[in-house]
């Protein structure tokens, strides 16, 4: 039987807005039917496991605060396995019900890639054990391209073939174990698939490697049975200067330029939307509009930082224009809304973690709620479809069916007045949210 790692934490509990108890649930009820779906199916919530459970809220200036107990010095693979039981307990307490991983957060590098492969297999098996037991599943894996100092230039856009070869060892490795554990997507973060310096890159080259290489995981995930959605998750830099990812367009276009938009969809990033200089919902809504929007990562930025603080999301505005987004494309699934999100450095009592993703977990709640309500008993979708209403009628919309002519165009100005200015109805719209939260 595994260790107890989080003993003074029971099961956390729905108790209403009047609640003090900081682990109890305060809008969360994973049973509250919202339109057709309960809450836990509209928001599929995941644990990051790299964040939760490896992340010790170290930063450049100074080492770790938190203190693992599952941790044993000198034995990594022993920690690995203590982790995973605590990983499992933490889930089943806080009521999540799918967790993600890159390979190196769920087991240690060894040696030589076999021995890598050996832990990365056993810590499988473990898992695989585990998920039977609980009934909590992968929603999807990754494999860590970016933390090894052999990744420094990139791995697949790496412009040494050797280190790209070993990229494609890992993802193969990680797809196995995708598939092994069930996951429903596997993911792509760039994490150093781009530049530092202009002139000693050679961009072209790199971004066709990189297309050739994401084919090549593609073709052998689905060889291999795979039938889940590949995601790429954009980021516009950090740690590269520049990154090919760089935001929802730029990989959109990636995708349709390689011809990966069958196969392949867009994790969004609530903070790297706001590093490459959009909104969350901006993000969302480009995915979203070219069919291509596959998961979330919630978290949120400090707007007074440049970098990537992966807050755990607590603004309310953010979530419900999110969950607008999701409803109005019919509902995230596959894809999940993962807690990408990290403790801060000061946070250091066990009981932080779960308190951390209950309030990321009621603020989503809240906004779906928000959401669902603003959608379904106010004119707010209606407004949009007003504002282009002369587009769904004679010649606006024998323009948008390509049947009209520059010249065509032309002739109709020359023969209407001038056109009425028609309100956006921007502050309106803006006062519905607000009234509604």
């Amino acid at each position: 039987m595994s260790a107890e790692y989080f003993p003074k934490i029971s099961k956390i509990k729905f108790e209403g807005r009047a609640s003090e108890n900081p682990l109890a649930f305060k809008f969360y009820d994973e049973n509250k039917v919202i339109g057709n779906k309960k809450m836990k199916e509209h928001l599929r919530f995941a644990v990051a496991y790299w964040h939760s459970f490896c992340n010790k809220n170290s930063d450049p200036f100074g080492e770790g605060t938190r203190v693992f107990p599952w941790e044993v010095n000198g034995n990594p693979m022993q920690t690995a396995i203590n982790k995973l039981d605590a990983a499992f307990e933490f889930m089943q307490k806080i009521g999540i019900g799918y967790y993600c991983f890159h390979d190196r957060d769920i087991a240690p590098e060894g040696n030589s890639i076999f021995e890598t492969e050996s832990n990365l297999r056993t810590l499988i098996d473990i898992a695989k054990k585990k998920q039977s037991e609980t009934g909590i599943k992968l929603i999807w894996g990754t494999a860590d391209l970016f933390s090894h100092r052999r990744y420094m230039n990139g791995a697949a856009s790496n412009p040494e073939f050797g280190i790209l070869c070993r990229a494609a060892a890992q993802v193969k490795s990680a797809i196995d174990a995708t598939i092994e554990l069930g996951g429903e997507n596997y993911v792509f973060w760039g994490g150093r698939e781009g530049y530092s310096y202009l002139f000693n890159t050679d961009m072209k080259r790199e971004l066709e490697h990189l297309g050739m290489f994401f084919k090549m995981a593609r073709d052998y995930g689905r060889s291999r049975g795979f039938k889940g959605v590949f995601m790429i998750e954009p980021k516009p830099m950090e740690p590269s200067t520049h990154q090919y990812d760089f935001d929802a367009a730029t990989v959109i276009g990636f995708l349709e330029r390689f011809g990966l938009q069958n196969d392949f969809k867009l994790n969004i990033e609530s903070n790297h939307a706001t590093l490459a200089g959009h909104s969350f919902a901006h993000e969302l809504q480009t995915a979203s509009d070219s069919g291509l929007l596959g998961s979330l990562d919630i978290n949120r930025g400090i707007s007074q930082n440049g970098w990537d603080t992966d807050n755990f999301p607590t603004d309310i505005y953010d979530a419900v224009q999110a969950m607008i987004v999701i409803l109005s494309q019919g509902g995230i699934a596959p894809g999940c809304l993962n807690f990408d999100a990290k403790l801060r450095r000061n946070s250091t009592d066990p009981e932080d973690i779960f308190i951390a993703h209950i309030a990321g977990m009621d603020t989503y709640a809240r906004g779906l709620e928000i959401a669902y309500n603003i959608l379904n008993e106010t004119e707010f979708k209606d407004l949009k479809r007003k504002r282009y209403s002369s587009y769904d009628s004679g010649k606006g919309l024998d323009f948008e069916k390509g049947s009209l002519k520059l010249e065509d165009l032309a002739n109709i100005a020359r023969e209407n007045k001038e056109p009425a200015l028609i309100s956006g109805k921007q502050e309106y719209l803006e006062s519905i949210i607000n009234k509604y939260i």
